[in-house]
């Protein structure tokens, strides 16, 4: 009986330990926390482990354009994994929209932000933070709100750039930009202070798609990595973060 049951709990383990890889996987910075999340997650599931990088979109599109080696790219728009996909950077049939992303304005300042975004008219702010509209697709969704409500040329002098969404965040954290155009995701893991839940209808909608790289089509935890993302399991947990999830 001793030796049934041992050898019951082997097969019950061995899923979660046999043949266990390794993927490498490229994160849009707005996605950290849940990303983190997810991946000790799917390690405790699959005994597969996720190697998160974090950064900007763009900046990680030209890295794997040029040869970096992910072998998963989740971007916080869906341009660059379409652009991957039409340069064959990509295993054909993988690309899909992991999260929808929700741009707010915050301030580490409880009281600063009102709910209708109108500190953006009255001003008493001296730094706006975003992140690089180059590079950043929240950055772009800021300039999109500002220029819709008419404000872009008069707080364009105000304006500071982050390399990512990440920088625009700590700017605000530390009070380097009294104010700033940050992923809700932030806003939510952050504590205190005040916010604008920016209008979607103001900037174009921040789908950001996830996709496997053809370095990684062999790989068996790159592929997984993939598919648990698409598991009820891991979009509650893009869910808590404020995201929305087809």
């Amino acid at each position: 009986m001793l030796r049934g049951l041992l050898a019951l709990a082997a097969s019950l383990l061995a899923p979660a330990t046999a043949g266990a890889a390794e993927a490498s996987v490229a994160v849009a910075a707005n996605f950290a926390e849940p990303a983190r999340i997810i991946a000790e997650r799917f390690r405790a599931r699959t005994g597969h482990t996720a190697t998160l990088s974090f950064g900007s979109s763009g900046q990680f599109y030209a890295q794997i354009a040029n040869g970096a080696p992910f072998q998963v790219f989740l971007s916080a728009d869906a341009e660059r994994p379409q652009r991957a996909e039409a340069a064959g950077l990509t295993v054909p049939g993988t690309r899909f929209t992991y999260a929808t992303g929700r741009l707010v304005l915050y301030s580490r300042d409880g009281g600063r932000v009102d709910g209708r975004g109108e500190v953006l008219r009255k001003g008493g702010f001296e730094k706006l933070a975003i992140a690089d509209p180059k590079t950043a697709p929240y950055g772009v969704a800021a300039v999109e709100t500002l220029r819709k409500l008419g404000l872009y040329d008069r707080l364009a002098p105000k304006i500071v750039q982050g390399a990512s969404i990440t920088q625009a965040w700590q700017f605000t954290q530390t009070g380097a930009a009294e104010v700033g155009f940050v992923a809700l995701s932030q806003a939510v893991a952050g504590t205190g202070g005040s916010r604008w839940l920016v209008p979607a209808s103001l900037h174009t909608p921040i789908d950001q798609q996830a996709v496997l790289l053809r370095t990684g089509r062999s790989n068996p935890a790159a592929v997984a990595f993939l598919q648990f993302l698409k598991s009820p399991e891991a979009k509650a947990v893009i869910r808590r973060y404020g995201y929305q999830v087809r």
